[in-house]
């Protein structure tokens, strides 16, 4: 167990390992658990990160330092990760043996998400002269990530927001509208304020105003919807409405600075760490 490495208490190992032979509990009949941690269990994120810090994380730095010359950007959220290398050849030959590395353990990588693209700096030039079309885009933590210039021509990643993660957010809001549709306008409006700018807080990021636009609107013409749905003789216009939508309903602003501000560090005269 790799807990072992960090954690010389045997009770709490024991403990930990009752929790992973607990099992679950689905439709009131209790479930054993057969391998890994309980799906939805509290302590199944934290031990899974535990767990890939020893297979992936620590291993992708040594075979970094083996094998490769060059930048290499590993990051990773829970099971989630991204990995960036300058040349084909690394990232293919680094793809067959994390596959290996992950059979050893009893993992595998997603057939349906693992995928490799030619992204970054040059990909749209170097695709162009091949006679391709523009570079491929990858879904991680809620966002698109797509090639992109800025205004004064240099490159920059674009953020967006995933299309699909925000048309199942605007179904929840519809379905909970029709559930609050004869409470107080007052109530519905504080409601929406706490939703959206929750939707923000996460979402507003550079570069994606316009489609954080498409979401406040969607969200205007759904709570007018329920809105003219509270009564069969309900005349409610847009130039009322919209004073209604502008108390309640938040605009969208960047909550989050540029990356380089984000990353940006003082390294008194000395270079930094790559």
């Amino acid at each position: 167990m790799f807990l072992g490495h960090r954690i010389a208490d045997r009770r709490l190992l024991g403990l930990i390992c009752k929790w992973l032979q607990a099992g679950v509990v689905e439709d009131g009949r209790r479930v054993a658990a057969t391998k890994g941690t309980p799906q939805g269990a509290v302590i199944s994120p934290l031990l899974a990160n535990i767990y890939l810090h020893y297979v992936l994380d620590l291993w992708a730095r040594q075979w970094r330092e083996r094998h490769v010359r060059g930048d290499v950007i590993v990051v990773r959220y829970a099971d989630d990760s991204v990995v960036g290398f300058r040349t084909k050849v690394q990232a293919q030959q680094f793809l067959v043996q994390l596959q290996e590395r992950l059979a050893r353990f009893g993992l595998s990588l997603s057939t349906s998400k693992t995928r490799l693209i030619e992204f970054g700096r040059f990909a749209v030039t170097n695709r162009r002269k091949r006679g391709l079309r523009k570079p491929e885009t990858f879904d991680f933590l809620g966002f698109t990530h797509c090639c992109s210039v800025s205004r004064r021509g240099d490159f920059q990643v674009l953020r967006l927001t995933v299309k699909k993660r925000m048309r199942a957010t605007l179904l929840a809001i519809r379905d909970e509208l029709k559930r609050r549709r004869h409470e107080p306008i007052r109530a519905q409006g504080q409601w929406l304020t706490r939703v959206v700018s929750g939707y923000f807080n996460y979402h507003a990021v550079p570069g994606n105003q316009i489609r954080l636009g498409g979401f406040r609107l969607a969200v205007c013409r759904l709570w007018r919807q329920a809105l003219k749905r509270r009564s069969q003789r309900n005349r409610l216009q847009w130039s009322r409405y919209g004073r209604l939508a502008d108390l309640y309903i938040p605009s969208p602003k960047n909550a989050h600075p540029y990356p380089e501000d984000r990353f940006a560090s003082h390294t008194r005269g000395r270079s930094r760490m790559r």
